[in-house]
């Protein structure tokens, strides 16, 4: 495990010392500042005809009406970011030819990878955590549901792991950076958008395709609910993306 973070420490280095951090951050809370305050207003707007949405037996809540599609939308946008910090996890190291050097250290193979997925973890997180200033802006204005807001950060944490592990298993069959991303946003959309299937197929192939649905699996946590199956599916999502990238990397060992 210590060697893990020796890795994880060395990759997240070279995301500080770079501009790739500060660029994609950048992007990312633009887009997600943008999307978060068209939302709030769009609230702001309807509190106005508060009176006339009472009158109709409707209700305003901030949970709901801001802060769960603004983790939504957040959702989308690392569904597009994340690739760009995964792609060089491996990648680069084919490109820059450390890749044997690394192989051949004392270090494990499992090690490696591990501390491949926590470097981008920790940048994908700190991402995340930066963005939830907007939550302290709702503070300001209302009095949210803290419930809802701690698992449905919770449930974002976890689908992004999703993407970076599917992201690191792809940097790992290739050396280009460029193929690396598209492989990790091809795969990360289909599950994505699987369980649209659901509608037009039989009872039993509905239900697996949506439990196989990522999206689906994310609806649960913004509502407030952490239930044992969401957490086994995030989980064993990551750990068997890994486990092929561990394959593919020791089947390169011995090439």
């Amino acid at each position: 495990m210590r060697n893990a973070w020796v890795i994880a420490k060395r990759d997240l280095g070279s995301f500080f010392n770079s501009p790739i951090f500060y660029v994609v951050t950048t992007v990312f809370l633009v887009i997600y500042s943008f999307i978060f305050f068209q939302i709030l207003n769009f609230f702001s707007f309807q509190s106005l005809q508060a009176g006339q949405a009472q009158a109709m037996g409707m209700s305003l809540n901030l949970n709901e009406m801001v802060i769960e599609p603004s983790l939504q939308n957040m959702s989308v946008i690392l569904l597009l970011i994340i690739p760009i910090i995964t792609m060089r996890s491996f990648a680069d190291e084919k490109k820059m030819k450390t890749f044997r050097l690394l192989l051949s250290s004392p270090i494990h193979l499992k090690e490696i990878i591990l501390g491949k997925f926590l470097a981008c973890m920790g940048v994908v997180t700190l991402m995340i955590l930066i963005s939830s200033y907007s939550v302290g802006f709702l503070f300001l204005l209302g009095e949210p549901e803290v419930g809802p807001i701690v698992t449905g950060y919770l449930g974002v944490i976890l689908m992004a792991g999703c993407f970076v592990s599917a992201g690191i298993f792809a940097s790992s069959l290739t050396d280009n950076q460029i193929i690396a991303s598209v492989l990790t946003f091809g795969f990360s959309l289909f599950m994505w958008i699987i369980g649209w299937g659901a509608q037009a197929a039989g009872p039993v192939t509905g239900q697996i395709l949506q439990y196989l649905s990522i999206v689906d699996h994310l609806d649960h946590f913004l509502k407030g609910l952490v239930e044992t199956s969401d957490l086994v599916y995030y989980l064993s999502f990551m750990l068997f993306s890994l486990f092929l990238c561990h394959r593919v990397l020791d089947s390169n060992r011995w090439r």
